[in-house]
Protein backbone atom coordinates (compact mmCIF):
# COMPACT_ATOMS: atom_id res chain seq x y z
CA UNK A 1 0.00 0.00 0.00
CA UNK A 2 1.56 3.36 -0.75
CA UNK A 3 1.91 5.82 1.87
CA UNK A 4 0.16 9.10 1.18
CA UNK A 5 2.55 12.49 1.39
CA UNK A 6 1.03 15.51 2.52
CA UNK A 7 0.36 17.94 0.23
CA UNK A 8 2.17 21.61 0.35
CA UNK A 9 -0.27 23.92 0.52
CA UNK A 10 1.14 26.76 -1.80
CA UNK A 11 2.97 29.70 -0.84
CA UNK A 12 0.67 32.77 -0.84
CA UNK A 13 2.26 35.89 -2.61
CA UNK A 14 0.90 39.10 -2.72
CA UNK A 15 2.62 41.53 -5.99
CA UNK A 16 2.61 45.24 -5.54
CA UNK A 17 3.57 47.22 -8.01
CA UNK A 18 2.05 50.41 -9.41
CA UNK A 19 2.25 49.26 -13.35
CA UNK A 20 0.01 46.64 -14.37
CA UNK A 21 2.42 45.41 -17.06
CA UNK A 22 4.79 44.89 -14.38
CA UNK A 23 2.01 42.75 -12.41
CA UNK A 24 1.09 40.64 -15.23
CA UNK A 25 4.60 39.63 -15.80
CA UNK A 26 5.17 38.69 -12.27
CA UNK A 27 2.08 37.08 -12.43
CA UNK A 28 3.10 34.37 -15.26
CA UNK A 29 6.34 34.13 -13.58
CA UNK A 30 4.72 32.40 -10.21
CA UNK A 31 1.89 30.76 -12.79
CA UNK A 32 2.50 27.74 -10.54
CA UNK A 33 0.26 25.41 -8.32
CA UNK A 34 2.97 26.00 -6.11
CA UNK A 35 1.94 29.54 -5.72
CA UNK A 36 -1.16 31.46 -4.74
CA UNK A 37 -0.84 35.39 -6.03
CA UNK A 38 -2.63 38.01 -4.60
CA UNK A 39 -1.89 41.31 -6.97
CA UNK A 40 -2.02 45.01 -5.73
CA UNK A 41 -2.15 47.45 -8.02
CA UNK A 42 -0.93 50.75 -6.63
CA UNK A 43 -3.05 53.73 -7.42
CA UNK A 44 -0.84 56.23 -5.73
CA UNK A 45 2.84 55.98 -5.14
CA UNK A 46 2.91 59.33 -2.58
CA UNK A 47 4.76 58.31 0.96
CA UNK A 48 1.70 58.95 3.16
CA UNK A 49 -0.66 57.07 0.94
CA UNK A 50 1.77 53.97 1.00
CA UNK A 51 1.93 54.38 4.61
CA UNK A 52 -1.32 53.69 5.23
CA UNK A 53 -2.32 51.73 2.16
CA UNK A 54 -4.57 48.73 3.29
CA UNK A 55 -1.70 45.86 2.32
CA UNK A 56 -3.47 42.09 1.82
CA UNK A 57 -1.93 39.68 4.25
CA UNK A 58 0.40 36.91 2.63
CA UNK A 59 3.64 34.74 3.57
CA UNK A 60 5.86 36.63 1.16
CA UNK A 61 5.35 40.19 -1.25
CA UNK A 62 7.49 41.12 -3.97
CA UNK A 63 7.49 44.53 -4.22
CA UNK A 64 8.06 47.15 -7.45
CA UNK A 65 10.20 49.62 -6.41
CA UNK A 66 10.47 51.81 -9.37
CA UNK A 67 8.87 54.70 -7.12
CA UNK A 68 10.16 57.59 -5.06
CA UNK A 69 13.10 55.90 -1.83
CA UNK A 70 10.36 57.64 -0.06
CA UNK A 71 7.73 55.68 -1.36
CA UNK A 72 9.61 52.47 -0.99
CA UNK A 73 10.54 53.32 2.69
CA UNK A 74 7.00 54.09 3.21
CA UNK A 75 5.47 50.86 1.92
CA UNK A 76 8.24 48.47 3.55
CA UNK A 77 7.50 50.01 6.76
CA UNK A 78 3.54 49.62 6.44
CA UNK A 79 3.93 45.91 5.43
CA UNK A 80 6.32 44.88 7.96
CA UNK A 81 4.00 46.74 10.54
CA UNK A 82 1.10 45.47 9.76
CA UNK A 83 2.85 41.69 8.99
CA UNK A 84 5.48 41.17 11.54
CA UNK A 85 6.37 37.84 9.93
CA UNK A 86 6.05 39.01 6.54
CA UNK A 87 8.99 38.49 3.75
CA UNK A 88 9.75 41.00 1.35
CA UNK A 89 11.50 40.72 -2.24
CA UNK A 90 12.11 43.86 -4.07
CA UNK A 91 12.51 44.00 -7.55
CA UNK A 92 13.80 47.49 -9.57
CA UNK A 93 15.82 48.34 -12.68
CA UNK A 94 18.97 47.95 -11.09
CA UNK A 95 20.25 48.94 -7.18
CA UNK A 96 23.70 50.62 -6.39
CA UNK A 97 25.35 50.21 -3.03
CA UNK A 98 23.43 52.82 -1.26
CA UNK A 99 19.95 52.15 -2.15
CA UNK A 100 20.86 48.05 -1.81
CA UNK A 101 21.76 48.88 1.96
CA UNK A 102 19.16 50.85 2.64
CA UNK A 103 16.73 48.31 1.57
CA UNK A 104 18.27 45.96 3.30
CA UNK A 105 18.21 48.04 6.67
CA UNK A 106 14.67 48.43 6.16
CA UNK A 107 14.12 44.62 6.33
CA UNK A 108 13.98 43.62 2.60
CA UNK A 109 15.42 39.81 2.27
CA UNK A 110 15.83 39.73 -1.33
CA UNK A 111 16.87 42.20 -4.06
CA UNK A 112 16.47 41.56 -7.78
CA UNK A 113 16.64 43.29 -11.11
CA UNK A 114 13.32 43.24 -13.24
CA UNK A 115 15.81 41.21 -16.13
CA UNK A 116 16.10 38.18 -13.13
CA UNK A 117 13.06 38.28 -11.73
CA UNK A 118 11.11 36.49 -14.20
CA UNK A 119 13.28 33.34 -14.47
CA UNK A 120 14.91 33.64 -10.45
CA UNK A 121 11.35 34.52 -8.61
CA UNK A 122 10.41 30.91 -8.56
CA UNK A 123 13.18 29.60 -7.26
CA UNK A 124 14.00 33.03 -4.82
CA UNK A 125 10.65 32.92 -3.32
CA UNK A 126 10.72 29.72 -1.44
CA UNK A 127 13.93 30.08 0.04
CA UNK A 128 13.12 33.76 1.14
CA UNK A 129 10.01 32.36 2.95
CA UNK A 130 11.73 29.72 4.33
CA UNK A 131 14.13 32.47 6.57
CA UNK A 132 16.68 32.96 3.62
CA UNK A 133 18.31 35.46 1.78
CA UNK A 134 18.52 36.30 -2.15
CA UNK A 135 20.95 38.78 -2.48
CA UNK A 136 24.30 39.20 -4.36
CA UNK A 137 26.92 37.87 -2.49
CA UNK A 138 28.69 40.57 -2.75
CA UNK A 139 26.20 43.25 -1.98
CA UNK A 140 25.17 41.02 1.28
CA UNK A 141 29.03 41.01 2.33
CA UNK A 142 29.51 44.36 1.41
CA UNK A 143 26.51 45.22 3.42
CA UNK A 144 27.44 42.94 6.41
CA UNK A 145 31.02 44.54 6.66
CA UNK A 146 29.92 48.12 6.74
CA UNK A 147 27.34 47.14 9.53
CA UNK A 148 30.64 45.35 11.14
CA UNK A 149 32.29 49.00 10.85
CA UNK A 150 29.77 51.00 12.36
CA UNK A 151 29.72 52.56 16.04
CA UNK A 152 27.46 50.33 17.00
CA UNK A 153 28.63 47.14 15.79
CA UNK A 154 29.80 45.44 19.05
CA UNK A 155 26.56 46.73 20.35
CA UNK A 156 24.34 44.77 18.03
CA UNK A 157 21.90 42.25 19.72
CA UNK A 158 19.34 40.24 18.69
CA UNK A 159 16.16 38.34 20.42
CA UNK A 160 17.79 35.01 20.97
CA UNK A 161 15.45 32.20 20.60
CA UNK A 162 14.54 30.46 23.62
CA UNK A 163 16.38 27.20 22.64
CA UNK A 164 19.24 28.50 22.84
CA UNK A 165 22.37 27.36 24.72
CA UNK A 166 23.89 30.08 27.46
CA UNK A 167 27.16 28.86 25.22
CA UNK A 168 25.32 29.21 21.94
CA UNK A 169 24.27 32.98 23.12
CA UNK A 170 28.42 33.57 23.93
CA UNK A 171 29.67 32.57 20.31
CA UNK A 172 26.63 34.45 18.57
CA UNK A 173 27.48 37.55 20.31
CA UNK A 174 31.26 36.44 19.48
CA UNK A 175 30.01 36.10 15.78
CA UNK A 176 28.19 39.83 15.78
CA UNK A 177 31.79 41.33 17.06
CA UNK A 178 33.17 39.46 14.03
CA UNK A 179 35.53 37.46 15.52
CA UNK A 180 36.89 34.63 14.10
CA UNK A 181 36.51 30.78 15.08
CA UNK A 182 40.27 31.01 16.39
CA UNK A 183 39.20 34.28 18.76
CA UNK A 184 36.33 32.71 19.72
CA UNK A 185 38.10 29.65 21.17
CA UNK A 186 40.76 31.87 22.80
CA UNK A 187 37.72 34.42 24.24
CA UNK A 188 35.58 31.53 25.54
CA UNK A 189 37.99 29.32 26.24
CA UNK A 190 36.84 26.07 23.84
CA UNK A 191 38.31 24.56 21.25
CA UNK A 192 38.40 25.80 17.40
CA UNK A 193 35.99 22.45 16.73
CA UNK A 194 33.60 23.60 19.52
CA UNK A 195 33.13 26.67 17.98
CA UNK A 196 32.49 25.21 14.48
CA UNK A 197 29.99 23.01 16.06
CA UNK A 198 27.94 25.82 18.03
CA UNK A 199 28.19 28.28 15.00
CA UNK A 200 26.75 25.53 12.70
CA UNK A 201 23.63 24.75 14.93
CA UNK A 202 23.62 28.42 15.48
CA UNK A 203 22.79 28.75 11.35
CA UNK A 204 20.86 25.86 11.58
CA UNK A 205 18.56 27.64 14.47
CA UNK A 206 17.59 30.63 12.69
CA UNK A 207 17.73 29.02 9.72
CA UNK A 208 20.47 30.53 7.27
CA UNK A 209 23.19 29.26 5.29
CA UNK A 210 26.42 31.30 6.27
CA UNK A 211 27.41 33.97 8.85
CA UNK A 212 26.66 37.19 6.88
CA UNK A 213 23.21 35.77 6.58
CA UNK A 214 22.93 35.48 10.41
CA UNK A 215 24.31 38.75 10.96
CA UNK A 216 22.05 39.93 8.39
CA UNK A 217 19.15 38.83 9.98
CA UNK A 218 20.45 39.98 13.98
CA UNK A 219 20.88 43.45 12.34
CA UNK A 220 17.36 43.36 11.21
CA UNK A 221 15.53 42.17 13.77
CA UNK A 222 17.87 45.00 16.18
CA UNK A 223 16.21 47.79 13.59
CA UNK A 224 12.99 46.11 13.90
CA UNK A 225 13.05 46.01 17.48
CA UNK A 226 15.75 48.14 19.13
Amino acid sequence: MKKKTAKKNPLRVCLISPHPLVLGEFERALKSPAFQTISKHLESTLGPDLRHLEIPKAEIYVVDAHVAKSASSALLSNILDNHLEARIIVVAEKFDAAESYSLLQMGAKGLLNYSEAREQLPHALPLVADGGFWVQRSVLSGFVDSVLAGSHSRRLKVDAATDLSRREQEVLGSLLENLSNKEIGNKLNITERTVKFHVSNLLSKFGVRRRADLILLCYQKRSVNP
